[in-house]
């Protein structure tokens, strides 16, 4: 689970609820047409813009946001680096019975083992990579769609409620609760913008770079494998993927020192 987003969600919600809890008449912040306006509105319109199975694919890859458990590319690095030392020492046929918990690794090494050309072997992660961005993508931009059409809807809710306001004001009384219920839409199209779809968005961004990165290690780790490099040699290239804060041995020391 990743903890900087379930705490900076919580604490963004806690804080909102709080202050109005503090308040006088917190259910004067709950309004039902609004809430249908802002979020019906929000889901209409950008289901519009994508087929059906990418808008619900979207929330399946925002769970990644919140539950996502990445493996760290120095744990990459380091299973890499066994298993270059395994094949440069007993053959390529010796991979076939290591366990392997990253599925694109352990598919790069089935096909090294079946004895696939280089450029296939390649080709084939390559692709496999380039679909799993691309999904990524549309789900960032579905989320994103959502955190600009939010403040849209409600801003068109807020102008709904002001017509209906405007045409009833031959009762002094009643235009302060109308116009508080027309600013409501605005609130939850800013709340549903800025405190849940921007930053999931976001957050997917940041989980497909690091997946990317994953996959691209992945991919040199296995010509590298295939070739027979020398594993200390194969590693010190994958830690060129790394921050110089992040590497190992000469490097950490050397950004010590520095």
């Amino acid at each position: 689970m990743d903890l900087a987003t379930v705490v900076g969600l919580v604490i963004a919600w806690l804080l909102i609820i709080g202050t109005i809890a503090t308040g006088s008449g917190a259910l004067v912040f709950v309004n039902i047409p609004s809430l249908v306006i802002v979020l019906g509105g929000t889901i209409a319109v950008v289901m519009m813009r994508y087929n059906l199975k990418q808008f619900l694919g979207a929330f399946k890859t925002a769970l990644k946001a919140f539950l996502h458990k990445a493996e760290t590319a120095e744990e990459l690095i380091v299973q890499v680096v066994e298993l270059a030392g395994i094949a440069r020492k007993e053959g390529l046929l010796a991979l076939e019975g290591q366990e392997i918990n990253n599925p694109v690794l352990a598919a790069g090494v089935r096909m090294l083992v079946d004895g696939h050309e280089p450029a296939i072997v390649k080709k084939a992660l390559s692709t496999e990579m380039n679909e799993t961005v691309a999904r990524h993508r549309v789900g960032q931009d579905i989320f994103k769609q959502m955190g600009d059409a939010g403040p849209a809807m409600g801003m068109i809710g807020t102008l709904v409620g002001l017509v209906q306001m405007l045409s009833n004001m031959s009762d002094p009384k009643s235009i302060g609760p109308a116009m508080a219920v027309a600013l409501l839409t605005t609130l939850y199209g800013a709340m549903l913008a800025n405190m849940f779809a921007l930053p999931v968005s976001d957050k997917l961004k940041l989980r497909s770079a690091e997946e990317q990165m994953n996959k691209n290690i992945i991919i040199q780790s296995v010509m590298g494998i295939q070739e027979g490099q020398n594993p200390k040699v194969l590693e010190e290239l994958l830690n060129n993927y790394l921050p110089i804060s992040r590497r190992g041995g000469d490097d950490s020391e050397a950004a010590t020192a520095e």
